[in-house]
């Protein structure tokens, strides 16, 4: 039984490191993105990364 709950952690081992290092990754960008005063731009790009994103993935799993 004990190997069957060792096993277990490793999924969630592997979700909680990635939502960390996603969390690191995004940190510094956020941080600037407080400074920065023009948020018109700021909203035109996350929503362009967004429409990109929906985009690539419509493409890759051949949706129509």
């Amino acid at each position: 039984m004990v190997f069957w709950d060792n096993l277990l952690r490793y999924p969630r081992f592997f979700v909680s490191s990635m939502i960390g290092l996603i969390l690191v990754l995004i940190n510094p960008l956020i941080a600037v993105l407080k400074k920065f005063d023009d948020k018109k731009l700021i909203y035109i790009v996350f929503i362009s990364g967004l429409i990109a994103l929906f985009c690539i993935l419509k493409e890759m799993l051949n949706l129509e």
